[in-house]
């Protein structure tokens, strides 16, 4: 039985871009990864232009064996360390980040980028375009405090937009725990 080839993407300064759009949406179909460039909502899962991933979709894609990733100056694939070092370096506790991504993705949701919603991931249980996120996640460290000002804030931003919010933590162990506020007027 023939193995899929990885799909090519290339880090071209903060982005991981998949630059023929055939793979782009092969891989947009397959599971949400990535969004071409240029259209804020997709309306159909087959594009004529470049895609690109987020770092914690590569990582993962990369896991996964569906693609590889290049430097901007290198016809060399990347080996996962690099991958991650540069992701550390674009994003703050990216690892940590990463843990809860992977697990929501175990869970079999469809997990994007939340920073519309002022939170790390806005989560589907089909994908956008097709319903609306469930959750918007917010990852701390076990140790970080979280200020009642700062719960209420995101609980009502999160009620805003129809949405459940939640606080996710990733131990070292690999274990991710969730913590899903509902919000009730008296």
């Amino acid at each position: 039985m023939p193995t899929d080839k990885p799909i090519p993407a290339q880090i071209v300064e903060n982005k991981v871009v998949v630059w023929n759009p055939e793979d782009g949406s092969k891989l947009y179909s397959d599971g949400f990864y990535g969004k071409p460039l240029g259209i804020r909502k997709p309306k159909t899962t087959e594009f004529d232009r470049p895609s690109q991933l987020s770092f914690f979709e590569a990582l993962h894609l990369l896991r996964k064996r569906k693609i590889e990733v290049y430097m901007e100056d290198s016809s060399v694939p990347i080996k996962e360390k690099d991958l991650i070092a540069v992701a550390e370096q674009q994003h703050k506790e990216f690892s940590r980040k990463y843990q809860v991504y992977e697990d929501l993705r175990k869970r079999g949701f469809i997990v994007r980028p939340g920073l519309k919603f002022g939170a790390d991931f806005a989560v589907y249980r089909r994908g956008p375009g097709i319903d609306h996120s469930l959750f918007i996640v917010e990852v701390i460290a076990k140790s970080d405090e979280v200020s009642a000002i700062e719960v209420v804030r995101a609980g009502r931003l999160a009620t805003s937009v129809r949405k459940r919010f939640v606080l996710a933590t990733a131990a070292e162990s690999g274990k991710v725990r969730y913590f899903v506020f509902s919000w009730h007027k008296p």
